[in-house]
C-alpha cells in the first residue's frame, strides 16, 4: 500500500533527512588515501550517538554495519572492514538515520584524491540523473516517468543502470511501497502529493548486470567495471520532488 504522509510526519522526516545529510558531509571530508573503511563507519557511529538517533542499516535483516560502503565495482551494500583505500578509489557511501521513527535514506560516491576521467564522468553522470529523476517527481505523475528520466540520461552518456535493485517507498519503514526502478518498466503508480520515495540510481560504467559477493551482501558488477550510487529521500509535492537529504 502506498502511504502518504502527514504535514507532521514530512516534518520529522525532514529532519531525519537533515541530520543524515550532515553525516554523510562528515565523511565525505575524511575520504582520503591509507584509512580504513571500518573508520568510516566509526565515524558514523560517533555523529549518530553524538545526535542522538539510530542508524537504519545496523542489524537491518542481519547487516552488520551503520553504514553501507562499496568501492570500485561494489554497487551497494558494501560491508565496512579491513579494507584500506587508495588513490584513484571511488567510494560509495549510503546510510540511513531513525529520528523519532522515521527514515531517511541517502547516498553519494566520492573520489580518494586523483581518479581516472572515466570515474569522474560515472560520478558525475549519476549525480545528475538522480536530479533527472527528481524532477519528474512530482504530483500527478507516476513512478515510470522518474525511471524513464533516470535510464534515459544514464543511457544517452554511454552507462548502464542496474535493474536488480531500486528505489522505495520509506517512512516508518525503510522500505516501504512503492518500489522505484531506475529503469523504464511502464507508468508504475500515481505520485500523490506527501508521498515519500527514496530515489537511487546504481550505474555501472560497462553492463548493467550484477553478482553477489561470497558475503551475500555485497552486490557487484558482473564484468568488473566501476559503480555509482547517488540518492535522496524526496517528498512529493504540486511542483516536483522536495528533498529531504539535501546538505546545508
Amino acid at each position: 500500500m502506498v502511504i502518504v504522509k502527514s504535514p507532521e510526519e514530512i516534518a520529522l522526516m525532514r529532519q531525519s533527512g537533515k541530520i543524515l545529510a550532515a553525516v554523510l558531509h562528515r565523511l565525505r571530508e575524511e575520504i582520503r588515501a591509507g584509512i580504513k573503511t571500518c573508520y568510516l563507519d566509526e565515524i558514523a557511529a560517533e555523529e549518530l550517538r553524538n545526535r542522538k538517533v539510530k542508524s537504519s542499516f545496523k542489524n537491518y535483516q542481519g547487516f552488520p554495519a551503520n553504514l553501507c560502503i562499496s568501492v570500485n565495482n561494489e554497487v551497494v551494500h558494501g560491508i565496512p572492514g579491513e579494507r584500506v583505500l587508495k588513490e584513484g578509489d571511488i567510494v560509495s557511501l549510503d546510510g540511513g538515520v531513525i529520528f523519532e521513527g522515521f527514515h531517511s535514506d541517502s547516498a553519494i560516491t566520492v573520489g580518494v584524491g586523483e581518479v581516472t576521467a572515466q570515474a569522474k564522468e560515472l560520478m558525475r553522470v549519476t549525480e545528475e540523473s538522480l536530479k533527472a529523476g527528481i524532477a519528474q517527481a512530482k504530483s500527478g505523475a507516476h513512478v515510470g516517468d522518474i525511471s524513464t528520466a533516470i535510464q534515459n540520461y544514464v543511457e544517452s552518456r554511454g552507462f548502464s543502470v542496474i535493474r536488480e535493485y531500486t528505489g522505495h517507498g520509506i517512512g516508518r519503514n525503510l522500505h516501504e511501497e512503492p518500489q522505484v526502478p531506475n529503469f523504464t518498466f511502464g507508468k508504475g503508480p500515481l505520485l500523490r502529493k506527501g508521498m515519500t520515495i527514496a530515489i537511487e540510481p546504481m550505474v555501472n560504467a560497462g553492463d548493467w548486470r550484477t553478482e553477489l559477493a561470497p558475503n551475500k551482501w555485497t552486490v557487484l558488477t558482473a564484468d568488473g567495471s566501476l559503480s555509482a550510487h547517488f540518492e535522496h529521500t524526496i517528498v512529493i509535492t504540486d511542483n516536483g520532488g522536495e528533498i529531504l537529504t539535501k546538505y546545508g
